[in-house]
């Protein structure tokens, strides 16, 4: 994995996580927030810390803001402080800006004031738990976008076991790719027609979230 540089702003839960996922990841991690104890938290962990306010552009140029391959806004309880952090990183010439969003109007202020991706975590862990609650077979996803998610499906329908991709033919009834067959502990990442689905395998397919759904209605309990 290429290492790569981030800085995080703003150290609640969402930022913390963020960070030490990273670290957890080998990558170069600045850690900033104006409160003390998270600062404090994260001083053991992260590359570098930093306590400061984000919301002044004499403190996002003293970074070399501008340096970072990835700056993420974690910013929650402060909408105000999200926004103006988010404007000034990118007219600072921030390379990418993913920015933390409570709420869809949030969002889309965020958009306007230059994020390149806003992200929900909030919501969008709720919209997961549920799916995962009223699923069969999904054990993992990571949706793409609106459209399109990537899956692990276990198979443990008897009309799909000891069938080879060319005929349970997902492609063509799903349209759904399959891109990795987990047996046991061996994972198949580069799948040929004619391997064989065999009981409790976990396939990894990339498609329309409604036709992965479809599937997992289709597979028997």
């Amino acid at each position: 994995m290429t290492k790569k540089s981030f800085a995080v702003l703003g150290l609640g839960r969402f930022g913390q996580s963020v960070v030490q996922t990273l670290v957890a990841s080998h990558q170069d991690v600045l850690a900033v927030d104006v409160k003390e104890e998270p600062v404090n938290e994260m001083m053991d962990i992260a590359t570098q810390t930093l306590i400061a306010d984000t919301r002044d552009e004499d403190v996002l140029r003293g970074l070399n803001i501008d340096t970072f391959d990835y700056v993420i806004v974690g910013i929650g309880n402060n909408m105000e402080a999200s926004i103006l952090t988010t404007m000034l990183t990118k007219e600072l010439g921030a390379k990418k800006v993913i920015a933390k969003a409570e709420t869809s109007d949030h969002g889309r202020v965020l958009k306007r004031v230059g994020a390149d991706q806003v992200i929900f975590p909030e919501r969008d862990m709720g919209h997961s738990i549920v799916r995962k609650l009223l699923s069969n077979h999904i054990l993992n996803f990571i949706d793409l976008s609106d459209e399109y998610t990537l899956a692990e499906v276990v198979i443990t329908d008897p009309n799909f076991v000891n069938q080879d991709l060319v005929k349970l033919d997902l492609r063509r009834r799903f349209d759904l790719t399959v891109i990795a067959i987990q047996h046991d502990h061996a994972i198949n990442i580069s799948p040929q027609p004619t391997d064989i689905v065999q009981l409790h395998d976990v396939l990894t397919v990339v498609g329309p979230i409604a036709n992965v759904e479809k599937l997992d209605a289709t597979l028997k309990k």
